[in-house]
């Protein structure tokens, strides 16, 4: 039975049988010892997107009083989450989003912790998903961008909406209704300003 360790683009966690390509925490929120999630989804306002395997190194999942590894089908949905590249395992990449994050958002190279702060505020309503309402057409959003619409999430790739899911993303012909944007405004600043997201082959094979 698969863990509940999977994170959607709207920041649930679910258990599903697929695998991420990236893993990440929000600190710790499970039992180690029935592997299984508390009532709460964060114990902490860093909210981190890892790679799987770091210097030869794996974890086993949920198995001890550590963080929590939660799983992603891409960083474009880790990103729509609410989270952000981890500087430990990941620092290249830190750097870079921070560098985009600071020029996209006008302000001085931000710390972690600021930009964690600013994440916290735009991901969630209460204890729920915020969305934002969307200034732009969806086609005109820049890669990595996800929004929701039709009851559905979409990743924007080339000017395309792509349908999320947990196997893949899918090209649909029908207009998007009502789109809102899932992505926090300040990481969506930053991917206009020149961060690349890795995304999921199906989005760019």
């Amino acid at each position: 039975m698969p863990l509940q360790n999977r994170v959607t683009p709207l920041g649930d966690i679910v258990a599903v049988p697929q695998r991420g390509t990236f893993t990440g925490n929000r600190g710790t929120i499970h039992d180690p010892a029935t592997r299984t999630l508390l009532k709460r989804r964060w114990s902490s306002r860093a909210w981190i997107t890892c790679v799987c395997e770091f210097r030869g190194r794996r974890r086993e999942v949920m198995a001890t009083r550590s963080w929590t590894e939660l799983f992603f089908l891409d960083e474009a949905t880790a990103l729509a989450a609410g989270h952000r590249p981890c500087f430990f395992c990941r620092r290249d990449d830190a750097n870079r989003f921070r560098a985009a994050w600071a020029a996209g958002n006008a302000v001085s190279p931000p710390r972690a912790t600021q930009m964690d702060d600013v994440l916290h505020a735009e991901r969630l309503y209460g204890r729920v998903k915020r969305l934002h309402e969307l200034r732009q057409p969806p086609h005109a959003l820049p890669d990595g961008a996800m929004v929701q619409a039709n009851g559905e999430c979409y990743l924007i790739a080339g000017g395309e909406a792509l349908r999320w899911s947990f196997d893949g993303y899918r090209a649909v012909r029908a207009p998007l209704v009502a789109p809102q944007l899932i992505t926090p405004p300040s990481t969506l600043r930053a991917l206009a300003a020149g961060y690349r997201p890795l995304l999921h082959a199906s989005a760019v094979g």
